[in-house]
């Protein structure tokens, strides 16, 4: 009996292809996204062969739009966002409206209108949020500085697209585009036309009424819901209810406030952060971020049609430039006016440099509205691709830029003396010469410790562990990137070091070369075998202790290097046998009967 089955045929192909092509770029030392992208071509309307559900396709990169947002904001507090509102808010509106002016100039020498130009130019002004995520995930900067600005820049942008696309069907007529009628949409809608003003206050009364919602009852609703859900004992449950909370938030503020998905997803995440089951609920979630993020880009993918490279070659280059160049030099300019760094300027101008989601809806809004002539919805297409795949190396330049700008302003480097040679009489130093300091602002102090151990992780077992260390007086330190486990660590008097040990400024701030032992409480099999290769790299002689849920663990982190892996299922077992044989009289398998004599 035959199916038919678009939504498994969109996925399998969509996830089948994005693998293999991801697999072979990474292969080539190319970002993989660059692959999903061409998995996304292939399996689009503009190749030949088999043809995914589109509108399937972009409902599941939604999806991942709204998970990535969900843990971007458990990572992210309020205190956090108001820190960086006086950058993040003026910023953004100098971007956005720097950009658009760029937009309004192109499509002027292209022959369309004032109305198309504003869409246009709109569109191409603001960053992709998964993008834009990807991108200080990968760099570990989530959570420095640099990563809370451009997170507050994103979220500014996100409510100046949600405001745009509520006021071009309302302004439509005056633009040049098809008139409709500037109704008041959602719960608040009304029978009468409000007008434009009408439109935007009561837009930003229900921003402003989801904002408090979630502010002053979801802070106390979610994270008892949370806490309640886990008492139950139930994992199964528990990773629902944070799936429900994240999705049934996100879809609830789209639906009745007006506001975004990815928008309502982010406070839904920070509002769960206040709980301390947050760290683990980020976790739950982060396979099924990392599969539909995925998508995401393969959904982009397949609204690119190759032959327009060759149709619109100028007018895409010129795209390019604005996205590239326009707007990355505006972020520029606007962060250094700020009295920032130079390195946190380059790294912001890099992360904004390329466009996604909100392009196509607005793209796709002002088509439907006769504002934006179909060649722009194909420039942003095309702009969105090509900026997303050149944005590694928009990374890149920064960091080869930054050490020349520094020299222009008068910065003098950053440099730290190295032992080169041995000393040769008493009392003498050793030899020494001067190596640039690695740049990054937000590299932990290093430890005075020596002959200790590196404790990493400080969960559930960690926990336990490092009670036992300190009551054996054991010098130890803790390695951590949970914010409220840190706090308490510090407040217990134990030495902490702040972030991911995979992050190698982070794991050498620790002292491995002058540490006793490491012992791995993370259960994240796959980042503790990095962490024992960079261990094994700088102490070769170190004693390296981890966990594993499973033998195939056990043998690739021991194959790794590490001298003793504890399965923890394998130890209950062990302990039950344990007290069943104590209980029966029989000791374990091994032991001599109580008074037996013991071979020499």
């Amino acid at each position: 009996m035959p199916h038919d089955t678009p939504l498994i045929a969109t996925i399998v192909a969509g996830l089948g292809l994005a693998f293999i092509f991801g697999a072979l770029a990474n292969r080539f030392r190319v970002p993989p996204l660059v692959g999903y992208l061409i998995a996304g071509v292939l399996v689009g309307p503009n190749t030949p062969g088999f043809v995914a559900d589109q509108e399937l396709a972009l409902e599941l990169a939604e999806i991942g739009v709204i998970l990535l947002m969900f843990g971007v904001g458990l990572h992210f507090s309020l205190k956090d966002l108001l820190s960086v509102r006086a950058i993040a808010v003026p910023g953004a509106v100098v971007q956005i409206s720097f950009a658009t002016v760029l937009g309004v100039g192109l499509a002027w020498m292209l022959g369309w209108s004032l109305g198309a130009g504003l869409v246009f130019g709109l569109a191409l002004s603001v960053a992709s949020t998964v993008v834009l995520l990807r991108a200080l995930q990968e760099r570990r900067m989530i959570e420095t500085e640099r990563g809370r600005i451009a997170v507050g820049w994103l979220i500014v942008e996100d409510l100046a697209m949600v405001l745009a696309l509520v006021l071009l069907p309302a302004l439509a007529g005056v633009l040049g585009g098809e008139q409709q009628a500037s109704q008041a949409p959602n719960i608040l809608a009304l029978g009468f036309d409000v007008g434009v003003w009408g439109v935007l206050g009561i837009t930003l009364a229900k921003v402003a009424a989801f904002v408090v919602l979630m502010m002053v009852v979801g802070r106390r609703i979610i994270p008892w819901l949370l806490h309640y859900v886990a008492h139950t004992g139930s994992r199964e449950l528990f990773r629902l209810s944070v799936l429900a909370i994240a999705l049934g938030v996100a879809f609830g503020a789209a639906k009745l406030f007006g506001v975004s998905l990815a928008l309502g997803a982010f406070f839904a995440g920070m509002v769960m952060s206040e709980s301390e089951l947050s760290h683990q609920a980020a976790e739950e979630t982060l396979p099924l971020r990392d599969a539909f993020s995925v998508l995401f880009f393969v959904s982009v993918g397949m609204l690119f049609d190759p032959t327009s490279l060759l149709s619109n070659t100028w007018p895409i280059l010129g795209t390019l430039f604005i996205i590239l160049i326009g707007k990355s030099v505006a972020a520029f300019l606007i962060v250094i006016a700020f009295g920032y760094p130079i390195a946190t300027a380059l790294i912001i101008s890099a992360s904004l440099a390329q466009i996604g989601e909100f392009s196509f809806m607005l793209a796709g809004l002002g088509v439907s509205l006769n504002l934006l002539p179909e060649q722009g919805r194909d420039l942003i297409l095309a702009g969105a691709i090509l900026s997303i795949v050149l944005n590694p190396l928009a990374f890149a330049g920064a960091a080869r830029l930054k050490p020349w700008l520094e020299k222009r302003a008068g910065i003098p480097e950053a440099v730290e003396a190295v032992p080169i040679g041995p000393a040769t009489e008493p009392g003498e130093v050793a030899t020494t010469t001067t190596v640039p300091v690695k740049d990054d602002e937000d590299a932990p102090p290093p430890t005075k410790l020596t002959g200790h151990t590196i404790l990493i992780g400080y969960g559930r077992v960690g926990s336990l562990v490092g009670q036992s260390l300190k009551a054996a007086g054991m010098e130890f330190l803790v390695i951590e990137d949970a914010d409220k486990t840190i706090a308490r660590l510090k407040a217990e008097g134990i030495e902490t070091v702040a972030g991911n040990a995979v992050k190698g400024e982070v794991f050498a701030s620790a002292n491995a070369a002058g540490a006793r032992r490491l012992i791995l409480a993370i259960p994240n099999a796959f980042e503790a075998g990095q962490i024992i290769l960079k261990a094994k790299a700088a102490n070769p002689a170190m004693v390296i202790i981890a966990r594993a849920h499973s033998d195939a663990e056990v043998d690739h982190l021991t194959g790794l290097g590490a001298d003793k892996v504890i399965m923890g299922e394998r130890e209950i077992a062990r302990g039950i046998v344990e007290q069943v044989m104590a209980n029966a009289g029989t000791p374990p398998a091994g032991e001599p009967e109580p008074g037996a004599p013991v071979a020499a």
